[in-house]
């Protein structure tokens, strides 16, 4: 079987059982495609050991980095300044993502982007079911209601994901 081959099959059986454990067993505790994003960001860093390291701290520092930027927001209020407020919180912030490239395991910037990126439109996008109950309001929760643990657990597990579909299609790539 080609390398491309045994790459599909296995991330369309690992991606089966990834969408069944995020929206069945895990729902609530994992989001599929935070997890989707870090299997692709594995991939795209070079799908080996140092890859998967980086795309876990990476994504794991841009989501502790995006979440800064909404405790900062939602709890620092500037009403005289209005949207550029918000405007500047993400400026300082998103710089925060790139200037620590220098240092080997935040070096791939995509992957902190792809973190930061997650938990804001995660937070911003989800309706809370009742007031008072969104991602917003759960920013210091110590569950899964919070967005920073949502989102580093989904996207943990997704890298890890992309690791064993890559071991996988490895193996079938040599078997067939």
């Amino acid at each position: 079987m080609s390398q491309l081959s045994a790459l599909s099959v296995s991330i369309g059986v690992l991606g089966a059982v990834w969408a069944y454990l995020a929206l069945g067993p895990l729902g609530g505790f994992v989001l599929v495609w935070a997890g989707f994003i870090a299997w692709g960001c594995y991939f795209h860093t070079g799908a080996n050991s140092n890859a998967l390291t980086k795309t876990i701290v990476g994504t794991a520092y841009g989501a502790f980095i995006g979440w800064i930027a909404l405790l900062i927001i939602v709890n620092v209020s500037m009403p005289g300044l209005g949207t550029l407020w918000p405007a500047i919180v993400v400026g300082v912030t998103v710089f925060l993502l790139v200037i620590v490239a220098s240092i080997n395991l935040l070096s791939v910037v995509p992957a902190n982007v792809y973190g930061y990126a997650a938990i804001v439109a995660y937070s911003l996008q989800t309706t809370p079911l009742a007031p008072a109950t969104g991602p917003l309001q759960n920013l210091t929760s110590g569950s899964f209601a919070n967005p920073l643990i949502l989102l580093i657990v989904s996207m943990v597990i997704g890298a890890l994901f992309g690791f064993a579909s890559n071991k996988l299609s490895v193996a079938l790539a040599k078997k067939i």
